[in-house]
């Protein structure tokens, strides 16, 4: 029998606030451990929170990138359940009306297009982390992550393999990054991604019995990690065995999934609503002020880089990655450089620098108008490309100007073709073997001559010239 795999994705992802989402204590990420807590966000009895104002507009805004629908009004919950990481024993979070849903999300896998529902995505506040390795069988709480603003963001069961779920996850965070509500580094914990996934047999429309899969720490673990329940699940279905419905862990050193816990439902989390925080009231005047604020996202900006600079769909894809890139990538563009020629460059030796020296493009020395000026000298025959990648590593450890740099260097490309020639002649006489071969009629040899007038000239030969003069002068005799 032929099964395909069912899976949807529950993303839970930290907002960028400040403060907590129900009191005023800090969410730096690399405070020590218990000190950015208070009586709110520990718990204690008879505290009351208070809700972040930027954490419900936050959510607004991804749930209005996402296409969802904005209630008019949703309440809070809590969901009861016992954990050392839930000092108050249960979790603010919402049940039966989110704040956000009923939207979409498109991804492409193989050229092709396709839409993954959004169910929903509401607020609610973040755990406390547990550590394990603090040696001599100790375990410890730290209470600084505890009510952190947190956005969970439900996918409808629409997607059918590990892929879709790898291009699902990327779209997101990128959509997220966009927005700039959250950094989504799940080194850190702000984004946490679990799935869902059940087999069933080609054709069927019921489900079939899920599982979820927990602690993951990246994309591809997480494209995995689904990979091998998939797997599972069809052993024990072609084996005439049944699915346990469970938690299950992601072992990445082993590179399996193991049981945790049987699988909770609603129920068991006896949801009622939160009675110390007011219903939450967006109206459409709000609404509009939050639509007002949204950047244009990863799918449109890569529609328009295509059809206004005519960019083939791969770079368009590099480019618009990241938010800062593409608006890099732009403002280059802007400065007057050729948008292939701008692409290339940006996707390319800069990329390099940037990955090599763990630079944020937003840090980066090389102003858009001074990559773009590079350019131009390559244009118009100033420098050549090979030249212009010595300038370009300059420019990005001193800040210095392509000119200044050429200038200071001496980097001028030699475009005159009484000095080439004689270079020419000269690289032809000290190799007889390259050059009797090219006038054999190997036509490849040619390349290595270039290489040796280049070499000779440090670089600086204008190299469409020296093709030119060598190919005269081998020809001559």
């Amino acid at each position: 029998m032929e099964y395909e795999a069912v899976i949807g994705m529950e993303v839970h992802v930290e907002l960028n606030t400040d403060s907590k989402v129900f009191c005023g204590c800090s969410t730096d990420f690399d405070a020590p451990p218990n000190t950015n807590v208070c009586p709110v966000c520990l718990g204690m009895p008879g505290v009351l929170p208070v809700i972040n104002r930027m954490a419900v507009e936050y959510s607004v805004a991804a749930g209005l990138a996402l296409g969802c629908t904005i209630s008019r009004w949703s309440k809070m919950d809590r969901k009861n359940y016992f954990y050392p990481d839930l000092a108050k024993n249960y979790q603010i979070s919402q049940y039966d009306l989110p704040l956000t849903y009923d939207g979409s999300l498109e991804i492409e896998v193989d050229g092709v297009r396709k839409r993954i529902g959004i169910t929903r995505a509401h607020l609610e506040e973040d755990t406390a982390r547990n550590t394990h390795s603090l040696g001599g069988g100790v375990s410890g709480v730290d209470f600084n992550r505890s009510g952190v603003a947190l956005l969970e963001i439900v996918s409808e069961p629409d997607i059918r393999s590990a892929a879709e779920a790898f291009a699902y996850l990327t779209a997101l965070k990128q959509i997220l990054q966009y927005l700039g509500v959250s950094d989504c580094n799940m080194e850190e914990g702000s984004l946490r991604a679990e799935a869902n996934i059940s087999l069933r047999p080609v054709g069927a429309t019921e489900f079939g019995t899920k599982t979820e899969v927990k602690n993951v720490a990246s994309f591809s673990g997480t494209q995995r990690a689904i990979e091998y329940e998939i797997a599972r699940q069809r052993a024990i279905l072609e084996e005439g065995g049944a699915v346990l419905q469970e938690t299950r862990g992601w072992d990445a050193d082993r590179g399996v999934t193991v049981s945790q816990r049987s699988k909770e439902s609603a129920h068991d989390y006896r949801y009622f609503p939160e009675p110390d925080l007011v219903p939450l009231a967006v109206d459409e005047a709000w609404e509009a002020t939050i639509r007002e604020t949204l950047p244009e996202l990863p799918q449109a900006r890569r529609d328009r880089f295509m059809e206004q600079y005519g960019l083939p769909a791969y770079d368009t894809g590099v480019l618009t990655a990241d938010r800062a890139m593409a608006d890099y990538f732009e403002a280059v563009v802007e400065a007057g450089a050729e948008p292939k020629q701008a692409g290339n460059w940006v996707m390319g030796d800069l990329q390099k620098l940037l990955a090599d020296g763990d630079v944020p493009i937003g840090e980066c020395r090389v102003e858009p108008d001074g990559l773009a000026a590079m350019i131009g000298l390559i244009d118009k025959g100033v420098i050549s490309g090979k030249i212009a990648k010595d300038v370009l590593a300059e420019m990005f450890a001193t800040g210095k100007a392509p000119g200044t740099v050429v200038e200071q260097r001496g980097l001028v490309q030699i475009s005159d073709a009484d000095e080439l020639a004689e270079v020419a002649r000269a690289v032809i006489e000290a190799n007889p073997g390259p050059a009797g071969d090219y006038r054999g009629g190997k036509k490849n040899a040619l390349g290595f001559l270039v290489g040796q007038m280049m070499k000779a000239t440090k670089g600086k030969a204008n190299p469409k010239l020296a093709n030119e003069l060598l190919q005269h002068e081998l020809e001559k005799g």
